[in-house]
Order: C-alpha cells, then structure tokens, then sequence
C-alpha cells in the first residue's frame, strides 16, 4: 500500500471486489491493492487455480505465483448458485467502487451478475471485464490462455526469425497475461478519474488479444505501418540473429553498441583497433551494411575478457552492458536488494517469503509494508451474515 506523509493510501476510499483469477485480473488488482484500495477476492469454492498451479508450494493452495499476485487482498468464498452467496455479492456491489471479474459473458449473465443487471443497484460503479477477445471481433467470447494469444499475435514466430529455428515457440513467461493486466490497471483507473469528474459509473472491457497485439506490434508491425506496406514487418534490430548476448571466460554479457559509432568504439576498447579503423566502417552505410562483421567481432574479443572485466571497461566508457543473469540468481541480484525492491518478511502461514515491491516511487508518498497474500477464505467472516 502507498501511503503519504498522513498515513493515507492514495487510492484510500476504493472499494474493489474482484472475481478474477490466475494472472491477468489479479495483476490489475494487486496494483490497485499496492496503490491502497480495498480489494476483496471473491473465489470460488476451491479458490483461484493459480493457487495450485505454480508450484514448488509449503502448503496446498498458497503457491508462489498466487503469493506474487495477491498480497493486500481479503478472500472472500462464495458459491453464486447459492442464493445467500448471490445475496452476499450483491450487498458488496452495492457499496463497491470497482466490480472487476474475468467470467465470460454468458455465464456471468446466468448468474444475474452483468453490467446491465448489476448498474440497476449500482449505477455508479465502474464494471471492468477482462476478455480474452474483444466483443467487436469473430473471435469475442473464445476462451484465451496466454499461449493463445502468443500465438494469435505473432508473437510464437519471433525466437524463429532471431534463432533460424523454423518452430514456432512461445516466449517462457506468461507475457500476455502480464501485460494485458497492466492495462486493465490503467483502464480502471482512468475510469476512476471519469467518474471523480462526472459522477459516471461504466462497463470497460479489458481484451487481452487487443491489449497484447498493441504491446507487441508498437515496433513489430514495421513496415506494415504504411498503407499499402513499404517494407517488412518486425523491427529488424530485435529480430537480428547476431544481436544475442555475447560469450565471455566466464559467463556471457550483453552490451549494447546502440549508436552505431560505438560498433567500433567497442572493438577498439577491447584491443582491436585496426579492425574498427577499417574503411569499411568509416560511413553509417558502411555500419549499417557492417553489422553482422561487427556483431561477429565483438562476440570474438568479448570472449577473451572476464565478464566483471568486461562490465568495467564497458562502463567506464558509457557502453550500456549488463551481466546475463540467471532466473535462478535473481532474488540475490545487488542492485534490487540494495534499491529495497525485494521485500522480504513472515507470511503467517508460509513463514518466510520474499516479494516484489510496487516499483514506482513517489516523492510525497512512502510504501508501507501491504498485508500478505490471503489463505483460501481468510476473511469470511468480514463480509459474510451467515
């Protein structure tokens, strides 16, 4: 939760109930959470999937992924084919700010639960619906996961066309879901800024197909910008195959030549001096027609260097490179610790986890610790007559 210098969240007064699930929805909600709204997980009986889907897990229910998207939350179970548990969500909504849930369509209407319904007793809250496709377009009400919408976005043809490998392969990580949560966050608080203007509650739609198609596509559609077409799709830089980390003696290291003088600046540093003063490269055509010599260069002298070695003749020359890091050695990395991104503290059922702060940081407002990811039904009592 972000609090200012009186102690109040920013987003103090928010009520959100939110009936998401896995990733895409509890992204959203875990930064409207962060920023200090009240946000109430409704789950089923059985809860969120995400519960068990992402393991290792200490115990059933409270795995890693589920942890890392829930913190600040209440949990709330209700059965809405129940009518106490209809009546239940009901009353919430009708004191709720923000009704969030990725249920489709037609189901959500069966249980009496759609915005035209739930506008009758809450005119003014804003009904966001996370879709997996847009309502406007053929594919409205398909069931989307995010290697769907990887692959329906082009997105599974990249590794390919950096690699030569002619599979189609998805990106490991779930990118789409992230990304398409990112917006609904900005979506609804864009509408909340509407409302704080007019009094207008609204349906926004959150599709993440739209959503992850404009993430991806903003330099991917290339020369599919024009029309007609003037050239190919994709940003030729990204897709390039020499442009991958380079080997080094002990590891691998990525450094970035991104103004093309500097193609040679890095060869030069690294010893090789006649080869950058080649007159070949003494144009920006000849660069730029020079790439993969030059890529191929580096990757040849970087692996005569150490990769601490490297970082510091790289820096102390203001060439951008990092060390390629593994997954594994991330919640050690010193930057992160040192910069209190990781949040480390006792879950009262998990013991010691450790967490991911909200990453912005604002100058009149500081972040007190938010209360950790709720175990399946937690907070029952709260919202519950029965």
């Amino acid at each position: 939760m972000i609090a200012s210098g009186d102690g109040r969240p920013m987003l103090e007064g928010l009520r959100v109930v939110d009936m998401t699930s896995v990733v895409f929805g509890p992204y959203c909600t875990q930064i409207l959470a962060d920023f200090g709204a009240e946000v109430i997980k409704v789950e089923a009986p059985g809860g969120d999937g995400f519960r068990y889907a992402a393991k290792p897990a200490k115990t059933p229910g409270m795995s890693p992924g589920y942890i890392a998207l829930n913190r600040g939350k209440s949990s709330l179970v209700l059965d809405l084919k129940q009518d106490s548990d209809a009546a239940t969500l009901r009353e919430l909504l009708e004191s709720a700010d923000i009704f969030i849930h990725n249920v489709r369509a037609e189901a959500i209407g069966r249980l009496g639960f759609g915005y035209g319904s739930v506008r009758e007793y809450a005119p003014g809250i804003i009904y966001a619906h996370c879709v997996g496709f847009g309502s406007g377009g053929p594919y409205a009400g398909l069931q989307a996961y995010d290697d769907v919408i990887q692959a329906g976005s082009g997105t599974a043809t990249l590794l390919p066309r950096a690699d030569g490998e002619e599979r189609p392969r998805y990106l490991p990580s779930l990118i789409a879901d992230k990304v398409a949560g990112l917006h609904a966050a900005y979506a609804v608080m864009a509408a909340v800024i509407h409302r704080l203007r007019t009094g207008e509650g609204q349906h926004v739609e959150i599709p993440m197909f739209e959503a992850f198609s404009s993430f991806m596509l903003k330099e991917h559609l290339g020369g599919n910008t024009f029309d007609p077409p003037v050239g190919q799709a994709c940003y030729a830089r990204q897709v390039d195959p020499d442009r991958q980390p380079f080997p080094t003696k002990d590891g691998y290291i990525s450094i970035v030549p991104y103004k093309l003088d500097h193609f040679t600046k890095v060869i030069a540093l690294m010893g090789d001096e006649a080869f950058a003063r080649e007159e070949r490269f003494s144009t920006i055509e000849g660069l730029i027609a020079g790439q993969s010599a030059l890529y191929g260069r580096i990757a040849e002298l970087t692996a005569t260097f150490t990769t601490a070695d490297l970082l510091a003749l790289m820096h102390a020359n203001s060439i951008p490179a990092m060390p390629v890091r593994d997954m594994a050695d991330m919640a050690q990395e010193p930057h992160l610790n040192a910069s209190g991104f990781f949040l480390r503290r006792e879950h009262p059922s998990e013991g010691g986890v450790v967490e991911m702060r909200e990453p912005s940081s604002f100058s009149a407002w500081d972040a007190p610790d938010p209360s950790p990811a709720p175990r399946l039904g937690e907070h029952d009592h709260l919202y519950r007559k029965d």
